[in-house]
């Protein structure tokens, strides 16, 4: 699965056949035709891989302490997981599109992703970090635009040929963690702040 993955991520899933996979493999396309039929098969099993790990770690929420350093290594790592398998995340609309087993995991994902927000957002409001929202869907607002930017961002950094490295990682990590300031009190800026000093010298 590592071969077709790195194959897919350097020159996108269209343009990668189960002959070039086999090759890579060194082995007959035969052989691999007995275990992945299409390379929608394939892809399906890398999916399934790529977000094996998304699933345990929305499902351990609620089990670790909760702070700003931990929000930001859980964001981090799953953009770094992204990147793993960037050829998904750089062609998704037509990869959705493509299968229908993938699209129904992806549309129940991410009504549990939303639900993984508004449990941070409960919490942060409880430790009187995050403020009160204003208006009936302040706070579905907030959570589609950060849902938004995780679905986008390599697609994005694809468009404008951005190299990916860990100072870019690093930098949008602060990108999506820094959407929840404005929504923050005073009490929750302070806690932020001792996150990212250098951000307001």
């Amino acid at each position: 699965m590592t071969a077709a993955r790195l194959l897919f991520n350097d020159l996108g899933f269209s343009s990668v056949t189960i002959r070039m996979i086999a090759l890579e493999l060194q082995m007959s396309s035969g052989n691999l035709n007995y275990h992945f039929k299409t390379r929608e098969d394939i892809l399906e099993a890398l999916y399934f891989e790529m977000v094996k790990e998304f699933d345990s770690r929305v499902d351990q929420l609620g089990v670790q302490e909760i702070s700003f350093q931990t929000i930001k290594q859980d964001i981090r790592q799953s953009l770094k997981r992204m990147i793993d398998y960037r050829f998904f995340w750089t062609d998704l609309y037509n990869l959705l599109r493509l299968n229908k087993s993938i699209k129904a995991h992806f549309e129940a994902v991410y009504l549990k992703r939303v639900e993984g927000y508004e449990f941070l957002m409960r919490y942060l409001t409880d430790k009187g970090q995050l403020r009160e929202f204003e208006f009936s869907t302040e706070r579905k607002f907030l959570i589609e635009r950060m849902i938004g930017f995780s679905n986008t961002w390599l697609y994005n950094s694809s468009i404008y040929e951005i190299e990916i490295n860990d100072d870019y990682l690093d930098h949008q990590t602060d990108n999506l963690l820094s959407m929840l300031y404005p929504y923050l009190t005073e009490k929750g800026k302070l806690e932020y702040r001792k996150l990212r000093p250098d951000f307001f010298n």
